[in-house]
């Protein structure tokens, strides 16, 4: 069970989180989780390059690792890089301790101080460490592209529908979401980009959380 459309009332009780931009401007925050990979990240990157659209990769540590040249693509493309945990940890069901040395093994790749936490999911100890040091960002939209009991419809659907100014996006470079993200992201690169959209990376949370960390250093 999962919300495509996060509530306002969850928003505003975890305003700690990243939820959505604030804009009254035509501007999607499109972001990837769990990649890189060969072939689906790869294939990402050109439907994005095809709009001139940048987005955020939220990154597993291990798939870091094992696919660096797939990484150097995303990077040298000048998409945003998120942390997504070294080992696509459940926060939930994983102790503080060996929650955080994940998430800082992933970031000594990754050098960056966006953070999503895999599933969501976090532990209110594990939250309160974190966001002293990373900005965490959740979404506005899940497209569902990793369910399989969907249609590649009802993925589409569930952005086109959904998304407003502003809103963070959260699709898969995945294995497990390839079929549905190939339906539904270039028909949604097209469908916002004819509305007069552009596509964005978070860069300027980025820099806004780094400057927030030197005030407090």
């Amino acid at each position: 069970m999962y919300l495509v459309k996060t509530p306002k009332f969850i928003q505003e009780f975890l305003p700690n989180f990243t939820w959505r931009i604030p804009t009254n401007e035509k501007v999607i925050y499109l972001t990837f989780d769990d990649g890189p990979i060969p072939v689906v990240t790869p294939w990402v990157l050109e439907q994005l390059a095809a709009y001139q659209a940048k987005a955020t990769f939220f990154c597993v540590g291990d798939n870091i690792d094992k696919h660096r040249e797939v990484y150097e693509q995303v990077v040298a493309a000048g998409h945003a890089i998120g942390n997504h945990t070294y080992n696509h940890l459940n926060g939930w069901s994983t102790d503080n301790l060996p929650y955080f040395h994940n998430v800082r093994y992933c970031a000594n790749l990754t050098r960056t101080v966006l953070f999503r936490p895999p599933f969501g999911k976090l532990r209110p100890r594990q939250t309160q460490f974190l966001q002293r040091h990373y900005r965490i960002v959740m979404w506005d939209v899940l497209s569902g592209d990793f369910d399989p009991n969907i249609t590649d419809e009802q993925c589409l659907s569930n952005v086109v529908n959904n998304v407003e100014p502003g809103s963070i996006v959260v699709f898969h470079d995945s294995f497990k979401a390839e079929e549905k993200l190939r339906y539904a992201l270039p028909k949604t690169l097209a469908h916002f980009a004819a509305l007069g959209y552009r596509f964005e990376a978070l860069n300027d949370l980025e820099m806004e959380a780094s400057a927030t960390e030197r005030k407090s250093a």
